[in-house]
């Protein structure tokens, strides 16, 4: 049986929960227009940065005429800002942390995201880059999820392989990521994803507070065939 050695974390929605409030400060801004934000379309964004839709451009097709990108954005960042000024790490996080410290895994963040955008969460809730083994973002590879390249980009970093580690995400997106890299993966659903059909993960919690780490580490070790047979 192949040991895990290593933790691979999604951030947004996975470590805190970012991807509610960005949907509300867009939401605001559409009703301040005359106009719904399509929760259909903008489902297509979470976990990804490379999904084909714009809220920007599709809020000035809406209105049938040119927004200033500038104060949208920052509109958007003022909004959020408010939102999220009182968010913690997501339930079970910490401990997932802490009890990865004590078993000697490796842990890492593959994210969609900007690293600024990462980095300054992290620095927020004083887990900042050098509680990581890695942390990957966009900047980081060609494609980011639904595509493997970050995870796989953090096992390169990681210097660990597929079978060694366990993918924690949130969106059908990273869990396709995940899969297509080779790694168990568990879905950890949000607010904004519980409806999402994440049956391509190897697991499925409600929380990290579900299930302790050494307890999923016992269930995956019992789930997974052993590579060698």
């Amino acid at each position: 049986m192949t040991a895990i050695r290593a933790l691979i974390f999604d951030f947004d929605g996975l470590l805190v929960e970012t991807e509610l409030p960005i949907f509300q400060a867009w939401q605001r801004i559409y009703r301040e227009h005359g106009h719904e934000l399509p929760i259909d379309q903008w489902m297509t964004t979470i976990g990804t940065a490379s999904a084909a839709f714009d809220p920007f451009e599709d809020l000035q097709h809406r209105i049938g005429s040119a927004l200033d990108r500038a104060n949208v954005d920052r509109l958007e960042r003022d909004y959020y800002r408010e939102l999220s000024a009182l968010q913690t790490l997501l339930p079970g996080v910490q401990d997932y942390l802490r009890d990865a410290h004590h078993l000697g895994l490796k842990v890492a963040i593959a994210s969609s995201s900007s690293r600024k955008w990462v980095e300054e969460h992290l620095e927020r809730l004083s887990i900042g880059p050098s509680a990581w083994d890695a942390i990957v973002c966009r900047e980081d590879a060609v494609r980011t999820k639904p595509d493997p390249a970050l995870y796989l980009e953090a096992l390169r970093r990681l210097r660990v392989l597929a079978s060694e580690a366990i993918a924690f995400e949130d969106s059908i997106n990273g869990i396709r990521a995940a899969h297509d890299a080779g790694i168990f993966s568990v879905a950890v659903p949000g607010q904004m994803t519980a409806g999402q059909d994440l049956g391509l993960a190897s697991l499925r919690l409600s929380s990290l507070t579900e299930m302790p780490l050494r307890t999923l580490l016992a269930q995956v070790g019992q789930s997974r065939p052993d590579p060698a047979n």
